[in-house]
């Protein structure tokens, strides 16, 4: 494979990793509308969405492991093809939890339960956000982006203790709805990790651009958990 295929294929690969990720960030959004609706139709769009996404993490690593095999790339093709690789992990993950918080929307509909009093549109928005910023630093493999998804990261962080403390208050204050605010709970829990994943993202770019693996956010350390 000569330089010029070679480059192509990358370009294509850029294409395929931009195509899963607008997948997964869009059944996010449809996953949240499901949850504050409680539509199993929804819901179900979500789930049969994360198919597509399976289907194109698999395809993409096949593409990533021909190249490694065929060009044997040095230096900063190599950072580009393995982090590709790890990018699509995130990204599936990702569409795994946007269906998990689908689910969530079914299983509150079928308790007839209240959704309404935890603003988790508004971390959803935060995390997606962050999703769209780590996939644009990758595809211009630009670090100047990092500053805002560093701050984002500290918003979805500060958002997640706010209604995580809002819905342990409503639990106290509204015994008969603990089953619902126990989902919701889990929901918000979800929408944070995809905050996290998207972090993980950057960090990755990061590692292709400069050659070095860092946490660009100090919450990011598991000893920083709270």
């Amino acid at each position: 494979m000569n330089r010029h295929h070679f480059d192509e294929e990358i370009g294509k690969l850029e294409h395929d990793v931009l195509d899963m990720a607008s997948r997964a960030e869009a059944m996010v959004g449809k996953a949240v509308e499901a949850l504050q609706t409680q539509n199993a139709d929804l819901a179900k769009e979500v789930m049969l969405a994360d198919d597509e996404i399976d289907r194109l993490d698999i395809e993409i690593e096949g593409q990533c492991l021909k190249l490694l095999a065929l060009q044997q790339p040095m230096a900063r093709d190599l950072r580009i093809v393995g982090t590709t690789m790890k990018i699509i992990t995130d990204i599936e993950r990702i569409g795994d939890l946007a269906v998990d918080i689908a689910k969530i929307g079914i299983k509150i509909g079928k308790e007839m339960g209240d959704a309404s009093f935890v603003d988790y549109p508004r971390i959803a928005k935060v995390a997606r956000q962050m999703v769209s910023s780590s996939l644009e630093a990758y595809v211009k493999q630009d670090l100047s982006k990092f500053e805002e998804i560093n701050r984002m990261e500290d918003e979805t962080d500060e958002l997640y203790r706010q209604l995580r403390g809002q819905i342990h208050d409503y639990m106290r204050t509204h015994p008969s709805q603990v089953v619902t605010a126990s989902w919701l709970l889990l929901a918000v829990h979800h929408i944070e990790r995809i905050a996290d994943h998207a972090l993980n993202i950057a960090e990755r770019v990061g590692f292709m651009v400069t050659g070095e693996l860092e946490q660009i956010n100090p919450s990011h350390r598991s000893d920083q958990a709270v």
